[in-house]
């Protein structure tokens, strides 16, 4: 049974290689900030579990009726997003150095909470069976940094293309102190909680397998 990812994030494919599954990858091309300015005009602001949960299904709906090589997916459609909340302010990928350097002066030596947002899509035999989704979250507490850590960090360019400018898994790892949850949610998707999802369809975590 194969994974279909609509994500273009190294770090979610690293994640779902190690444990054990080699995905196909897909982008959903989804404009993101347009999605949550288009839904918030009519519901109003979103939460942060909201927020991550609204733009992995987004993600996840967008490549329904894509074929790959010419053929139809047939398995299971995921879609993700994750956000960094502090303060009770929401960050996504700060882009620039200066905003991972404003993120990081917030941060530095505090905690906040990564949340991921999970859609899981049920498109075995070529066709939408069943969607189900959810979002998991985990508390990060941060090192403090001194100023010359923080800087030479950005400019290694890794935090510009994370949510909350940190990764756990790579140059970011030394600077966090602890994570409380599933330390996968701060990677990028909950393993956990996907593996949930994938049962809720009635399909087995381990058909995911790909173990050659």
């Amino acid at each position: 049974m194969r994974l279909y990812l609509a994500s273009t994030s190294p770090a979610r494919l690293q994640l779902l290689r190690q444990a054990g599954i080699e995905p196909v990858l897909l982008a959903p091309g989804v404009d993101e900030e347009a999605a949550v300015a288009e839904h918030e005009a009519t519901h109003g602001p979103l939460a942060p579990e909201e927020l991550v949960h609204l733009l992995a299904r987004r993600k996840a709906e967008a490549i329904v009726g894509r074929t790959v090589d010419g053929e139809a997916i047939d398995g299971i459609i995921l879609g993700g997003d994750s956000a960094f909340l502090v303060d009770g302010e929401l960050f996504g990928k700060p882009h620039r150095p200066e905003v991972a350097r404003e993120r990081w002066a917030r941060q530095n030596g505090r905690a906040g909470v990564l949340w991921s947002g999970h859609w899981v899509i049920d498109h075995r035999g070529g066709a939408v069976r069943a969607a189900v989704g959810r979002a998991a979250s985990a508390v990060v507490e941060f090192a403090r940094l001194d100023d010359a850590e923080i800087d030479a960090y950005i400019a290694t360019g890794e935090p510009l293309s994370v949510a909350g400018a940190f990764t756990v898994d790579s140059l970011g790892g030394p600077f966090i102190r602890s994570v409380t949850g599933d330390p996968s949610t701060v990677v990028g998707l909950s393993l956990s909680t996907l593996r949930e999802l994938v049962r809720e369809l009635g399909a087995t975590w381990t058909d995911l397998w790909d173990l050659r």
